[in-house]
């Protein structure tokens, strides 16, 4: 039964949601339940709603409820730049006095502490890597978790291992909220999640009592659909050919950054205004991308994933993926995006014969082996000192993105610490969970079956979605192309088709050289800090990356391990010949070296002394590999201490290169983390190279 007080706190929020999203907006019901759990019972809830549903709404008209009646600030834990800026603005229209503590703005950060301390500050907004920095978590955490009057962990489903965005510095939120003072009320919040990511966020939320709102997922203005096309080519040249025909403007999402960058290109080409939009975008480009959408100054951002959770442009028209996600509960995550604030939106999926290729890729950043995680911690435990991420690096054989994750599990775990310096072990007993990391690993693979399912289905599509996502209301929508018979037609032109291949197959990658020796090797390598001058290489060219939709189906194909050792393909041929005469190097090379290779000497050999036959070049070695297979690396110090002694220049070949009047090409495969392109190049330098000019087929990324 509803008090009176409630009646009236109810209608005070009503006033605070109509300054948040205009005159006439009233609560719904669920909405309201959320609220008074929060401002009322003081209670912690999960919220798990679609995209739309007014998440946002819910906890700033609490936050504003809760300031009025004397508690602190609310703290929000927010993953994504975009997401803090358009709560930021949504906050602002209700009078909220929102501020943001993540790495873009850290000259900020001491103005913003001295607001949150006047009192000054309503919502303060952090990234979750701020929860790992030990300043902050030891210094400044402490604090506003004491003073908060509400918190919020906006896109939760990111705490759990089974959510599709799983990261591990949320998994440090278990631990501030289990340190809670009792009476500050808990909101977390997610658009995707299905049964199993829900019972561990709830359970994550330390709190028996958790009240669980979850509703129906169904989107009546999407309308879904798949077109299936055999060629990267053909479904490049489908999006040239209809982008015009789809309402308003969009989101076309692709699996690489190189795909973002290969299809903006040739968008752009065929005259449309569009943007690339990834990870690597540098944080002034993003924002000015997001604000020429949100302004539809842009037909479509052409983007990863990295635009993905809290983008808010409630009249996106369409989105369109070239490449399927991983799970149907990512895809349906980002489709989300779209139709919100229109009656119709189309989203399309163009799935790619490769994508399975790329999620593999995926896949292989899971977390390490035993092996590998013991090595850290030994390493750890044997330091007088904390150890950077750099300065293990060289110690363990794993990439700095994946030490870098595998340290911040350890932390939460409790094994390691982040200390100011770097890392150092707790001494703390550690088991490696083997079993969970099997289960995650089966439940990944299990999501993959189903989006090439949902990509095979006869049935609904958004219904197929929905019970993905464990959602009980889910039934065929009668909007998508298998619910109503209307299939979008999967051609495309022939010269449309002939463009799009002209334009992805555009040879040519420019191959930035290896500039500063890793850290770590100079004890035993001699080598530390810049590279000299003198035993540098010039900037390379390849022909294409591994993860382009262009070259790179190809070269995926001819590099592939097993794959048979053989000639250069003529076509392959003429494209890295172009890629020669585009080159603008300072002097024309004067002969060529090939990069001895174990595992197809023929390809290289070959390739190398045909473009010295074609380019009237003297021919004038190759490097002779030493020693037993180099190993796989994942790092810079274990590759360059793996190849530092594996290659010799046979005397005849050093004489030729002494003798040689200018520039050498040198030529190989692949270039992956570049050192031994690096390491050889040292050599023919040292030799009396005047300047080295990489040439490949490929660079991995």
């Amino acid at each position: 039964m509803t008090t009176p007080d409630e009646t009236a706190l109810r209608a005070e929020a009503e006033r605070c949601l109509e300054a948040l999203a205009g005159t006439g907006a009233r609560l719904r019901d669920d909405q309201w339940t959320a609220i008074r759990a929060l401002v009322v019972e003081r209670r912690r809830a999960l919220v798990v709603q679609r995209t739309g549903w007014g998440k946002s709404a819910v906890y700033f008209v609490a936050t504003r409820l809760l300031r009025d009646r004397g508690a602190g600030p609310t703290v929000i834990v927010s993953p994504l730049l975009a997401l803090m800026r358009n709560q930021i603005e949504a906050a602002e229209r209700a009078g909220i006095q929102a501020r943001t503590i993540n790495s873009a703005n850290t000259d900020d950060w001491e103005t913003v502490f001295a607001e949150v301390e006047a009192g000054a500050v309503d919502v303060l907004l952090v990234s979750p890597e701020r929860l790992n920095n030990p300043d902050f978590r030891d210094l400044v955490l402490p604090k506003l978790a004491a003073g908060a009057g509400l918190v919020v962990v906006d896109e939760a489903h990111c705490i759990s291992d089974w959510g599709h965005d799983f990261r591990p510095d949320y998994r440090r939120l278990r631990t501030l909220l289990s340190d809670l003072p009792p009476g500050i009320p808990v909101l977390a919040t997610t658009a995707t999640a299905n049964a199993r990511v829900t019972a561990d966020v709830a359970e994550q939320l330390a709190e028996e009592n958790t009240l669980v709102l979850r509703g129906a997922l169904e989107r009546d203005s999407l309308h879904l659909s798949v077109v299936r096309l055999p060629l990267a080519e053909q479904r490049v040249a489908w999006l040239g050919e209809n982008l015009d025909k789809l309402p308003g403007s969009g989101i076309i999402y692709t699996l690489t950054v190189a795909a973002a960058h290969e299809i903006t290109g040739y968008l752009r080409d065929r005259g449309f205004e569009v943007a690339a939009y990834s990870g690597q975008t540098e944080p002034a480009e993003r924002l000015q991308a997001e604000r020429d959408l949100q302004g539809n100054r842009l037909k479509a951002l052409v983007a990863t994933s990295a635009l993905g959770m809290g983008f808010d442009k409630p009249d996106l028209g369409f989105i369109a993926h070239v490449g399927a996600p991983q799970s149907p509960v990512a895809y349906y995550q980002q489709i989300g995006r779209a139709g919100r604030g229109v009656d119709r939106a189309e989203v399309i999926l163009l799935p790619g014969t490769e994508d399975r290729q790329i999620w593999a890729y995926f896949a292989s950043l899971a977390f390490p082996p035993e092996p590998l995680v013991r090595t850290t911690l030994d390493v750890l435990s044997a330091a007088d000192r904390p150890l950077s991420t750099g300065a293990l690096e060289p110690l363990v054989d794993l990439g700095r993105s994946r030490l870098e994750m595998m340290l911040k599990v350890l932390d939460v775990d409790g094994a390691v610490r982040r200390v100011k310096g770097g890392w150092t072990a707790t001494g703390e007993p550690w088991s490696y969970d083997r079993e969970r990391y099997a289960r995650v690993t089966a439940e990944r693979e299990r999501e993959q079956r189903a989006m090439l399912e949902y990509i095979a289905t006869d049935g609904c599509r958004e219904e197929y979605l929905r019970r993905r996502l464990d959602d009980p209301a889910a039934r065929p929508c009668g909007r998508c192309d298998n619910c109503t018979g209307v299939h979008r037609p999967a051609t495309v032109s022939e010269a449309g088709a002939v463009q799009a291949r002209d334009r992805l197959r555009r040879p040519g990658v420019d191959v930035a050289p290896r500039r500063m020796w890793p850290t770590g090797v100079k004890d035993d390598l001699g080598v530390g800090g810049r590279i000299a001058a003198g035993v540098q290489a010039e900037p390379g060219r390849a022909l294409g990356r591994l993860t382009d939709i262009g070259w790179g189906n190809r070269l995926r194909e001819l590099l592939a391990p097993g794959v048979p050792d053989t000639d250069v393909p003529p076509d392959m041929l003429d494209a890295v010949i172009q890629v020669l005469a585009a080159w603008e190097w300072a002097e024309r090379p004067a002969g060529v070296v090939s990069m001895g290779s174990r595992s197809r000497p023929r390809l290289v050999g070959g390739l190398a002394r045909r473009l010295s036959e074609i380019g009237r070049l003297p021919f004038l070695g190759e490097f002779v590999p030493l020693g037993d297979p180099v190993p796989r690396r994942h790092n810079s110090a274990q590759r360059l201490r793996s190849v530092w002694s594996s290659l010799s220049l046979p005397p005849e070949t050093t004489a030729a290169v002494a003798a040689s009047p200018g520039p050498v090409l040198l030529v190989d495969d692949h270039i992956d983390t570049g050192w031994t392109m690096t390491v050889a190049t040292r050599t023919l330098r040292e030799a009396g190279a005047p300047a080295v000019l990489p040439l490949v087929l490929a660079v991995v990324n």
